[in-house]
């Protein structure tokens, strides 16, 4: 369970870095909202994946498509993120 844990985060700072990295634009925020933006997009990408190839997780846990669909999923939430915090300001 531990190591299950610890992967989550390792690939959740991975693809949330990569999206960071591929998103134009400064994104302030910090290293563990990083991971978590890359925790979800990282189920986010899973689900995307499950629903266009009808394949889940039985062939094993680290694949190369899997972290790929991680940094697509990061990069989606990351945009959805910054188009909803972008939203601060109060018209008047």
């Amino acid at each position: 369970m531990l190591g299950l844990i610890v992967s989550l985060i390792i690939i959740g700072l991975i693809a949330g870095a990569l999206a960071r990295l591929l998103v134009p634009g400064k994104q302030e925020m910090s290293v563990p909202m990083t991971i978590l933006i890359g925790i979800i997009g990282s189920f986010v990408g899973g689900f995307i994946g499950y629903l266009l190839f009808h394949k889940d997780s039985q062939d094993g846990f680290f694949q190369p498509s899997g972290i790929i669909g991680s940094v697509i999923g990061a990069i989606i939430v990351l945009l959805v993120w910054m188009r909803v915090s972008g939203r601060t300001t109060v018209r008047g």
